[in-house]
């Protein structure tokens, strides 16, 4: 049996990970359950369906990655060239629903060994949740998966992305998943204008919460609305217009969420930055995240657009912080002055991502895409760490090719000029200034 575990009113843990990635296998075993299961007509690319004769079904798909990337600095100091060959992405899906569609799942790995992000560690599960439909336009789903809170990119799937990587805005803001209840509906509204809406509270914490659940929950939603109907075949949730919508398609949303008592830089990471009051009891940021972004297809033509912006409220009754090694300190030097709340907020993402992004498709196959992304920190943000930020511009321009029009197969390529900020360092610590240059290749295949 697994336990769910509460407190008064809202959900603080719903299932632990590895609990949660048996119990939605043990679900599909049962959806499968059916004799004779036929594998219906392959199209590559969208994956094996197996039916069996009680109406039962199972999807298995999946996709790999491999991509080079290198980059040159233009600066005073240093103009070393870095390479790295890498698998990006392998990932390996199981899917169902029930015949009446009630009931459906999935379970999603990513065998590849880095994060969606590419900053943390890997994380072999990706997806892993159980759906229940009470009507064709409701929703609910628990169990760990994306967070709709996120900006729009974040809803689109890796293998149908525009350009080689997600934007810089993605990775700096976006929790990515969370471990939680998700809600969703579907509203017509007339004249085919929809309006969809999503709330999730979840455990704020990111992906895989095996350890001490620190904090307390995030509650959020996203409300969408599309004024000239329904993309078509997924297409709100693809980046390029492959299909090229034969009529414009348009959607724009707000997303809004409050992160209590994180304990992350974004939270994605349970216990990764930890403070304690006075009896050492954990004390940890509010975190505040508001988006508004809008994505739109025609005749082979997509833009996407989008804006994050964050805020923190830390507590006042903050005294002792929790070291790397587990020692406690209650030192919060900010430029030679004892600060809390600014060095507080100095470890947390705030500030605010622009991200603007078009490009087309010719019916050959060919795409040409271009992206404009732009971070501006808080005064006290981790936005400015010299390492892994201090860059607040980047122009990405790209050119892939499709061969066919369901994401089996394609090759993209990428250049990105990033402007540095004073302050930016390389790896190796040592100040640099100019720019660097990016350029990234990969391969797509999926089955």
């Amino acid at each position: 049996m697994v336990r769910c575990y509460w407190k008064p009113i809202l959900i603080d843990r719903i299932v632990p990970g590895k609990q949660l990635f048996v119990l939605v296998l043990l679900l599909a075993g049962e959806l499968v359950q059916a004799q004779n299961p036929v594998l219906n007509k392959y199209k590559p690319g969208e994956g094996l369906v197996f039916t069996g004769s009680s109406g039962y079904s199972t999807k298995i798909n999946g996709y790999m990655q491999p991509m080079f990337e290198t980059k040159t600095l233009s600066s005073d100091t240093t103009s070393e060239l870095y390479n790295r060959f890498r698998m990006r992405r392998i990932r390996l899906r199981f899917s169902g629903e029930s015949p009446d569609h009630k009931v459906d799942y999935r379970v999603q790995l990513d065998l590849s060994g880095t994060s969606e992000s590419g900053e943390e560690a890997g994380a072999l599960l990706m997806d892993a949740w159980v759906s229940y439909n009470p009507t064709r336009r409701l929703s609910i789903r628990f169990g760990q998966s994306t967070d709709p809170t996120d900006n729009r990119e974040l809803t689109m799937g890796s293998h149908t992305l525009q350009l080689v990587e997600r934007s810089r805005v993605t990775s700096a803001f976006s929790s990515i998943r969370a471990i939680g209840m998700f809600a969703s509906h579907t509203w017509a509204m007339g004249n085919s204008n929809y309006l969809k809406s999503y709330f999730t509270i979840n455990n704020g914490d990111g992906l895989n919460t095996y350890q001490a659940d620190h904090g307390k929950y995030k509650i959020g939603g996203r409300i969408d609305y599309l004024p000239f109907g329904l993309f078509t075949y997924y297409g709100q949730f693809r980046q390029v217009d492959i299909i090229r919508e034969l009529a414009p398609k348009l959607v724009f949303g707000a997303a809004y969420s409050r992160n209590y008592g994180m304990s992350s830089r974004r939270g994605r990471v349970s216990g990764s930055i930890l403070y304690l009051d006075e009896e050492l009891q954990e004390s940890l940021p509010d975190y505040d995240k508001l988006g508004i972004d809008f994505l739109f297809k025609y005749r082979g033509f997509s833009m996407l657009g989008e804006y994050v912006a964050t805020s923190a409220s830390v507590p006042d009754n903050i005294v002792w912080r929790v070291r790397n090694d587990g020692s406690i300190s209650n030192s919060f030097d900010v430029n030679g002055v004892q600060d809390v709340d600014n060095y507080v907020k100095g470890r947390m993402m705030l500030g605010k991502g622009y991200n603007l992004q078009a490009g087309y498709i010719l019916k050959s196959g060919w795409s040409f895409d271009a992206r404009y992304a732009h971070l501006k920190a808080d005064e006290n943000s981790f936005l400015n760490n010299g390492t892994f930020y201090a860059r607040p511009k980047y122009y990405t321009f790209g050119v892939s090719h499709y061969f066919n029009r369901n994401y089996n197969f394609k090759i993209q390529s990428s250049l990105t000029w990033v402007e540095l900020a004073p302050g930016a360092n390389d790896t190796d610590l040592n100040p640099i200034s100019g720019h660097e240059l990016i350029g990234r290749l990969i391969t797509s295949f999926a089955f």
